[in-house]
């Protein structure tokens, strides 16, 4: 369910709601914004009494049950998209916002170097792996913490924020001290132990939808982490496991629709793994764009030839600044398909 307080509710008006929600078994979780409250409820218990009982509230103004099983991620829940920031970057809000950078950190040298291009060509978060899942054991698994300090030295000469995985729970403590954003890769999008404590490290959340699962499941996954705590939870389409072979994946570009029909929260397409090749990233870039994802997760290395991961679909520099400087006219329709979205809602 979620109860809509009537505006400018008192603290103590807010407080006997909640206590009454209580009564009935159920627990509460609260958005506060500058002028009305809305509590989600969530648990088992008689639905149609609860409801007629806060109705009948003078305080409350509308109680509703929402069908979702994904409670607080649910559009019922909250109708305006969820905006996420850190530093001076805002993601799901009226800029387009593209994250990119290697798929591993390898050196100082080129991670300093990777930050220095991104930037330049526009995006506004570097990306790169100090822990990485990788298929075979023998594979190069990251610097680990010397890749986060590696990402932080990037950070404070670029000014970027940065975003790197997490792969364990045992690890979200050493790598939230670093990043900005913690990506939780597709072999983890169903790890629940770690989705719980991702709940409690109070950084921003990239959850990658897994490689053959359903976007309700992804929501669902979404939903751990936002009821343990952290609402700050962006999704990501980064293709899923099909019959096809002539990509790496097959990206499921229609669930980025689905999604902001969906959930509130913001959504980034990474058209990297979607394909696994970086001839197909730009066009799938600007699809990701036209169909209304709110930013891309992109790898760009120096020498995509001499990448220790993912060179196939690493962009070089030219190539990932053709790729912003083409997608401007496309952002620039896209900011003004929010504006007219904004205008309609009110």
């Amino acid at each position: 369910m979620i109860i809509s307080m009537k505006l400018h509710s008192t603290k103590e008006e807010i407080a006997e709601v909640k206590e009454r929600i209580e009564d009935f078994g159920y627990k509460v979780h609260s958005i506060e914004g500058e002028q009305r409250v809305v509590i989600g409820v969530i648990g088992v218990g008689d639905v149609t009494a609860c409801l007629e009982a806060l109705e009948a509230m003078p305080q409350v103004e509308k109680a509703v049950r929402i069908s979702a099983p994904y409670k607080f991620v649910s559009r019922e829940f909250r109708q305006t998209k969820t905006e996420i920031t850190t530093g001076n970057v805002t993601i799901g809000g009226d800029e387009f916002v593209v994250m990119a950078g290697p798929c591993s950190v390898e050196n100082e040298k080129q991670i300093l170097e990777s930050a220095e291009i991104v930037a330049r060509a526009g995006a506004k978060i570097l990306r790169g792996g100090a822990f990485k899942p990788r298929t075979s054991p023998y594979d190069f698994q990251g610097l680990e913490e010397e890749g986060l300090k590696l990402l932080d030295k990037a950070r404070r000469a670029t000014g970027l924020r940065i975003i790197t995985e997490v792969m364990s729970d045992r690890d979200v403590g050493l790598v939230a001290d670093y990043a900005d954003i913690l990506q939780i890769g597709a072999r983890n999008m169903q790890n629940f132990a770690l989705l719980k404590n991702l709940g409690q490290c109070g950084r921003p959340i990239l959850l990658k939808r897994g490689m053959s699962s359903t976007v309700k499941e992804l929501l669902m996954s979404a939903e751990y982490i936002v009821a343990h705590g952290n609402p700050k939870v962006m999704l990501c389409e980064r293709g899923i496991r099909t019959f096809e072979t002539v990509t790496r994946n097959t990206c499921d570009i229609a669930a980025v629709a689905a999604l902001n029909e969906l959930t509130h929260l913001p959504v980034i397409l990474d058209p990297s793994h979607a394909t696994g090749k970086r001839s197909l990233v730009p066009a799938l870039a600007r699809a990701a764009v036209a169909i209304g994802s709110d930013g891309l997760l992109v790898e760009m290395h120096p020498h995509p030839e001499k990448a220790i991961s993912d060179g196939a679909q690493s962009l070089d520099p030219k190539q990932f600044a053709k790729m912003m400087e083409d997608l401007k006219p496309y952002i620039e329709l896209w900011k003004q398909s929010r504006i007219e979205e904004a205008v309609a809602a009110v």
